[in-house]
């Protein structure tokens, strides 16, 4: 028979490492999550323009677009959706950040594209000369280096200044087309070419200013590459609607976005 003290001591041993076993053996994921509240702020890129079905508003909101798919993958504790068509960053301070609080845990958005003048570049190159549309992108990647990264930065401050515990991903702009043969009634490749180089700069100056900011770049390009207007498997619509001719159709968002997003999400 072990002596009394001893006895005790080893019980008490025994408890202690079962206790220690028991702890190691409890798995991370058991842990219970911080709650997501998500708000998508942004422009056509985010609302979800080329996907319908949209909400019955003037913003073109589409369930299809990345946000709401993210949301839905990631049973988000609450989701707002402000984000919408033809918004450019003095909107998103005006109408859009209201939408967030100290409580939003997390901020994506899509701006800038309509700022510098994305539609009339693009009417231009799709239907003008190639020196026009030479002219049009020259003017808008001089747009986007000179006066965008300013007010970017004050789009992206007053989002901090409405949410400060949130995290904020500024997701880019795929380039829009494939630059290979594409048929007798596309833009030439050289078109095609201006227009992807200048979704490029567009691209540089984005992730630099959301760098500034202490934000995350979630680039694009890289999931559309292969999926542009003229290629195989087109992610991009072109000139099938007025509205939703230049965005991405319901792959692209899901196959192409959200993807995007995810890589920085984990």
């Amino acid at each position: 028979m072990l002596h009394r003290p001893l006895a005790r001591a080893l019980s008490m041993l025994a408890v202690l490492a079962t206790a220690a076993v028991g702890a190691v053996l409890v798995p991370a994921s058991a842990q219970a999550a911080e709650p997501v509240h998500y708000v998508a702020l942004g422009d056509s890129y985010s609302s979800g323009v080329g996907a319908a079905p949209y909400e019955p508003s003037t913003c073109l909101r589409s369930q299809k677009s990345y946000a709401p798919l993210w949301a839905a993958a990631n049973s988000v504790a609450s989701f707002g959706f402000p984000a919408c068509a033809g918004a450019v960053t003095s909107d998103v301070i005006s109408t859009q950040v209201g939408s967030l609080s100290s409580r939003t845990t997390m901020v994506t958005i899509t701006i800038g594209g309509n700022d510098a003048g994305f539609v009339d570049v693009i009417t231009s190159c799709r239907f003008g000369s190639t020196a026009g549309c030479t002219n049009a992108v020259n003017e808008a990647k001089a747009f986007a280096t000179g006066t965008l990264p300013g007010r970017l930065d004050r789009t992206y401050a007053a989002i901090r200044d409405r949410a400060p515990n949130a995290r904020l991903i500024v997701l880019g702009y795929p380039r829009l087309f494939e630059t290979g043969s594409c048929g007798a009634l596309a833009m030439s490749t050289q078109k095609r070419t201006l227009l992807n180089d200048a979704a490029d700069t567009l691209a540089v100056v984005t992730a630099d200013r959301a760098r500034a900011a202490g934000a995350t770049f979630a680039d694009t390009r890289p999931q559309f590459a292969g999926h542009g207007v003229c290629g195989a498997d087109p992610w991009i619509r072109d000139v099938t609607g007025v509205i939703e001719a230049y965005h991405p159709n319901a792959a692209g968002y899901r196959d192409g976005y959200l993807p995007a997003l995810t890589s920085v999400t984990g």
